[in-house]
């Protein structure tokens, strides 16, 4: 007996129903490696909401800097002074600290040793290993309860005195934020242009398949550079730029999988009920193939993270003092082979390890969806 049209449908679809997505979770959380990548990533978006509240430097950017302690090992603590500013900055609000954090209202300055005297504060304030300079400062521009606090640099300080580990926080939301968009802009055109070319066929698949190929000749970093010349560098620039060279596996894979489907008696069936192409693509054949789609949207955010790391180490991405793994990478690498590895070291393990998790996750998610191929 032939299979009804609601039969195959549900047989093709992956997430279609909730028992067949219970199914779908059960395989997936059942893998040891989707744990441990889910747990990665997991920590990783966590780390990127509350960046600002978990780094020890929660100014904007995580760009303190104290150049006296510039370039130190992991481990390194020193007494700082907290001296009033010139200038009170504005108390953010939660939101707002939340997202771009908050600017300092001391000036840190790091000291051997601090004394009392009459209604000053003596200090003798660090300015290289092993030299000091005696200065003195009014007890009122000072923090009346706790002059001076004990800070310890767990990853070191960069050149500039910057904490590596707040920087590294603050990093990974340039890493998941760039791998987030360039997914969701290469699922976008690629969705649209595969869905269209596997459906229509003729023409309209010669047309873009000549467009796809035209893009897939391009060496990515050289197609990513030329876009970044014409919208400039920044932030935002990187984000679409990386999308818009992405998008080309996401279309050959779903214009692959719209071909095998569109022949099948359900997809046959709503022609003969006089169905929209809009609707035929969207609603019945889409949800179909989305096993092959998410494996490959989890493999794009891999690829995403790294392209963006060579961006920035190469100049075009993000800018500082906005931290990037990339740029820490590009302005601490001299340090490989002299007496502070650590200070590239630690963006490159963290580019590793979400890399990592995302590969693992693309893994578990083409074994739980039974994705042949």
């Amino acid at each position: 007996m032939t299979p009804g049209i609601g039969d195959q449908q549900q047989k093709k679809s992956v997430l279609s129903t909730p028992h067949h997505t219970n199914l779908f979770l059960r395989r997936l959380l059942r893998q040891p490696i989707s744990l441990i990548a889910l747990i990665l990533i997991g920590l990783s978006v966590f780390t990127a909401v509350a960046g600002y509240w978990l780094a020890p430097d929660g100014s904007p950017d995580a760009n303190r800097m104290i150049p006296e302690i510039g370039s130190k090992k992991p481990g390194f603590s020193v007494t700082l002074l907290k001296i009033r500013r010139d200038h009170t900055p504005p108390v953010p609000g939660f939101f707002r600290q939340l997202l771009s954090g908050k600017e300092d209202t001391w000036q840190f300055v790091p000291v051997a040793s601090v004394m009392e005297k009459n209604d000053s504060l003596v200090y003798e304030r660090i300015i290289d290993e092993s030299i000091t300079e005696r200065a003195a400062v009014s007890k009122t521009d000072c923090d009346q309860l706790n002059p001076t606090i004990a800070q310890t640099f767990y990853l070191g300080t960069d050149k500039f005195g910057r904490d590596i580990l707040s920087r590294l926080i603050i990093g990974v939301r340039v890493s998941l934020g760039v791998g987030m968009i360039a997914v969701l802009i290469s699922l976008t055109i690629g969705i649209v242009l595969g869905s269209l070319a596997g459906y229509f066929k003729g023409w309209v698949d010669d047309l873009i398949m000549w467009f796809i190929n035209v893009i897939w000749s391009i060496p990515t970093l050289l197609l990513v550079f030329a876009i970044t010349l014409v919208l400039g560098k920044g932030f935002w620039q990187v984000f679409i730029a990386v999308g818009l060279t992405m998008w080309v596996n996401v279309a050959r894979l779903v214009r692959g999988q719209v071909i095998a489907v569109r022949e099948l008696e359900y997809v046959e069936a709503t022609r003969v009920l006089g169905f929209s192409h809009t609707r035929t693509i969207f609603k019945h054949i889409l949800p179909n193939i989305l096993g092959p789609v998410l494996v490959i949207a989890a493999s794009n955010f891999a690829s995403a993270i790294v392209i963006e790391a060579g961006l920035s180490f190469l100049g075009v991405g993000v800018q500082p003092p906005q931290p990037s793994w990339g740029l820490m990478i590009k302005e601490n690498y001299n340090f490989i082979i002299t007496h502070n590895p650590m200070l590239a070291l630690a963006p490159g393990l963290a580019i590793m390890l979400l890399v990592l998790a995302f590969n693992l996750l693309g893994n578990a998610l083409r074994d739980a969806l039974e994705v042949k191929g």
